[in-house]
């Protein structure tokens, strides 16, 4: 495992390539990487060396801004943010408490980290996760004694400005959120920051890694898209003018919510302190002053069975009107409600005046791209599919009548889709015809290491050499290989050594 090309994978371009001052590196490959570093903007990500080093209002770490600098200290960081920030510095002289580190001054977003805060599911639960409920197989699992940290990474970075309101950040925190619902089946912690630290990947907690998979930000958004069409969400709100705002401070989910005095929290909750920071977020909605908001919170901080203490109830009014904020989050006002006022259902509206878009019906369209009908056939397989078996066996007319798609579109499909894959065994009547999708493929696979691996070398080599051949989608099945190739590399300890041709 190259632990050095998988830091360059994940940081891009964000990072000089060599140290400034006191570089190890020759002259000539200096000089020569300066040229290509002055080609786009250079920011730092910043790390720690120990995890007791996040203390309750600050953080103990320091700041990298060369790839030469990361790979020297890797061994003695716990964790780091692997996304790119613009503005960075030290609080204190001593240079050991750092700032920097916020969502506005982020500079390019280069990977998303979904946090599972628990160990009590598999490397290969998390995958089939993955590729059955989220957008598919991650680029890069890390495990702790806690839990693991899932990395897709982008295959460009997206760079984030402050161009109409940080319209590129709200899409990428979108996206963040969508991917820890897909993997709440295991646990995805929903409110882990979105850009925040994450575990420095080692030789010693990566349990999975494809670096050949990496998705583009076209992929993520029509990915999210159709989370979005799935549960209703709307993409985006566009704002009215001259309506009357109502307050949200006279509606009935919140009066609850300022009732409930047993709002503590525990691992893997949001408690005090994040419902705090969320009604003072409202307050700021609200056009509240901070002394307004502070003798709110502080009525309602008095109230609770375990209230924090007064001097930490004024730091989270200050952080929620730092400039940073423009107003609470719904989807952690409806988590607050589920939590705290259980058994009661209600309709969250956080006084926001607009109209919501949502994408066109498909049957408003005048024809449908084969990529969606590829995505209806997907989604047929899915539905219909067994794990225990390689294909789902349906002549072309179901799969025609289930979909609704004409035999002569299904043909050019099957001709250029590289997720969709054909086989038809025998001759004339006697043929059958087995469909699937390289997604079902792999989670057959891994169905089969996980409860056949007494048989797995013996089969993994009559899939390899007598099966795949015989199908007719050549980049369906040439993504497959390439997927598997990386996953059997990384399986060697469990089933024994077992080589692509068959052989081992």
């Amino acid at each position: 495992m190259n632990i050095p090309s998988i830091y360059d994978f994940i940081v891009k371009s964000g990072l000089t390539t060599f140290k400034v001052k006191h570089s190890n590196a020759a002259l000539p490959a200096h000089v020569q990487a300066q040229k290509l570093d002055k080609q786009s903007k250079k920011g730092a990500i910043f790390a720690v060396r120990d995890k007791s080093h996040f203390l309750e209002t600050k953080v103990k770490g320091y700041i990298i801004t060369s790839k030469e600098t990361l790979l020297e200290d890797a061994a003695n960081l716990t964790h780091f943010t692997p996304n790119v920030y613009r503005t960075f510095g030290y609080q204190d002289e001593e240079r050991r408490f750092i700032y920097g580190f916020e969502e506005k001054n982020l500079l390019q977003i280069n990977t998303f980290v979904v946090d599972i805060d628990t160990v009590a599911y598999s490397r290969e639960d998390i995958l089939m996760a993955c590729m059955d409920e989220s957008i598919g197989l991650p680029t890069l699992i890390v495990r702790s004694d806690r839990g693991y940290q899932v990395f897709f990474v982008l295959d460009e970075p997206l760079f984030i400005s402050n161009n109409h309101s940080f319209r590129g950040l709200k899409v990428a925190k979108r996206i963040s959120d969508n991917l820890k619902r897909s993997l709440q089946s295991v646990e995805a912690d929903h409110f882990c920051n979105d850009f925040g630290f994450f575990r420095m990947p080692t030789e010693q907690n990566i349990v999975f890694c494809d670096l050949n998979n990496t998705y583009t930000m076209k992929q993520f958004i029509n990915w999210s898209t159709q989370c979005d069409s799935d549960i209703e969400r709307p993409l985006f709100v566009v704002p009215t003018k001259g309506t009357p705002k109502a307050s949200v401070m006279e509606s009935d989910w919140l009066q609850a919510l300022i009732q409930a005095v047993d709002v503590k929290g525990q691992k893997g909750q949001i408690g005090r302190n994040n419902t705090l920071f969320t009604l003072a977020l409202i307050c700021l909605q609200e056009g509240w002053s901070e002394d307004r908001t502070y003798d709110f919170l502080d009525e309602f901080n008095s109230k609770l069975s375990h209230p924090l203490k007064g001097r930490n109830v004024q730091t989270i009014i200050q952080s929620a009107f730092s400039g940073k904020y423009h107003g609470a989050a719904k989807e952690y006002v409806e988590a607050l409600l589920d939590l705290y006022v259980p058994g009661k259902n209600f309709e969250v509206k956080l006084g926001g005046n607009g109209w919501y878009k949502f994408k066109k019906a498909r049957e408003d369209r005048e024809r449908s791209h084969f990529e969606e009908w590829e995505q209806d056939i997907e989604k047929y397989l899915t539905a219909e599919y067994n794990v225990s078996e390689p294909f789902i066996w349906r002549t072309q007319k179901e799969i025609c009548d289930a979909i609704g798609i004409s035999s002569s579109t299904l043909n050019a499909l099957m001709k250029r889709s590289t997720k969709v894959i054909k086989f038809v065994s025998g001759k004339g009547r006697y043929s059958k015809t087995g469909w699937t999708t390289v997604a079902l493929m792999m989670k057959h696979v891994l169905f089969s290491t996980q409860f056949k691996k007494s048989l797995y070398k013996q089969y993994i080599h009559q899939l390899q050499v007598e099966v795949l051949p015989l199908c007719l989608n050549n980049g369906a099945i040439e993504l497959f290989q390439s997927k598997l190739a990386i996953y059997l590399s990384q399986t060697v300890p469990l089933v024994g050594e077992i080589r692509l041709d068959g052989s081992g």
